[in-house]
């Protein structure tokens, strides 16, 4: 493992520096109402740029591969959330909190962009961490808030009927018109993804910077200490190797090949942060969400950095079984 891959993404250096200006300059009044409607606006059109780059071919042909698809389905909103209430059954001595905001992010759909990523980088089947990846984020639109309405209600955190208009509106709206739009404008957006990922980078950072800025005024660096820093690093870290290790088990045990447990290791084993943050700033609205989305913004670097030295080793494992393939098929002839 080299250094070089435990550097953290420019994103999450950018997160870490929306916390950092959120910390001194937190937005209050007036300000802070204007930023609200911008952030929202803009996470509106954000799931509506995700609905116009979701190319429906793409999820047509990678449906057909439902073995492969179900057992990320069951890793991503079942073992994850199974693990989730086992972590809140622990009584760990972390604020509730903290508790919490664990447990929300093992509620969560997977991500898009680095599960298929590294896919790609492992050798995966790449056309299936595509739709399998894109469905997770469309089902948990629908999924997520209502594993939370059952799952946090005992947590003392549960969702109102105005939360689900808002998730409806705000979300599922945009997402669906720009379904609708994605033939006309699909080829826009890929054509553009560079500029658009900007746009999508940008909102997330507004509700750090806003969901911080509230935690700051709460007194959150008061509340926060090294130890509870740490148990949670571990914590977290425990979290993703037990998914790891479930996937990797499960893909063998079912007998795939080793394509599609690559697939189903990088895309089973993933949250979202780009669905998280936004959803938690409409479903826990009202509350305070700084310490509630800190476990999924560490979570979020923790997954890329063990991810990326995963992926390798699965790249590594594939150009030596090429090589192998390769000097056999040299021998006969010899």
């Amino acid at each position: 493992m080299t250094l070089g891959r435990l550097r953290p993404d420019n994103f999450t250096l950018a997160i870490a520096g929306a916390v950092l200006v959120a910390s001194i300059l937190p937005a209050v009044g007036t300000a802070e109402v204007v930023l609200t409607q911008v952030v929202n606006l803009a996470i509106a059109i954000l799931f509506f740029m995700h609905g116009a780059k979701l190319s429906r071919a793409a999820v047509i042909a990678g449906l057909t591969h439902w073995r492969l698809h179900l057992l990320i389905v069951a890793s991503t909103f079942l073992l994850f959330p199974l693990l989730g209430i086992g972590i809140r059954a622990l009584g760990l001595p972390l604020p509730p909190e903290l508790i919490a905001g664990i447990v929300y992010l093992t509620l969560l759909s997977s991500t898009v962009q680095s599960s298929i990523a590294f896919t790609s980088i492992g050798r995966g089947n790449v056309a299936a961490a595509v739709c399998a990846a894109s469905a997770s984020n469309f089902l948990g639109i629908f999924l997520t808030p209502v594993l939370v309405s059952v799952v946090m209600r005992t947590s003392g955190v549960a969702i109102s009927m105005d939360s689900l208009e808002s998730i409806v509106l705000q979300l599922l709206l945009p997402f669906i018109l720009g379904q609708a739009v994605q033939p006309w404008i699909g080829g826009f957006m890929k054509r553009h993804s560079k500029v658009l990922g900007y746009f999508d980078r940008g909102s997330i950072l507004g509700v750090v910077y806003l969901a911080f800025g509230h935690a700051v005024i709460g007194g959150i660096w008061h509340h926060l200490t090294l130890t509870m820093l740490a148990a949670l690093l571990a914590v977290l870290f425990g979290l993703l190797a037990i998914v790891l290790a479930t996937t990797t088990w499960a893909s063998r045990v079912c007998g795939f090949s080793r394509e599609d447990e690559v697939t189903i290791v990088m895309c089973g084993s993933k949250k979202s942060l780009a669905s998280g943050v936004p959803m938690a700033n409409i479903l826990f609205a009202g509350l305070d969400l700084g310490l509630l989305v800190l476990p999924l913004m560490i979570f979020h670097q923790i997954q890329l950095m063990v991810c990326a030295v995963i992926a390798q080793r699965y790249a590594a494992r594939a150009e030596a079984e090429a090589a192998a393939e390769a000097a056999a098929a040299v021998e006969p002839a010899a």
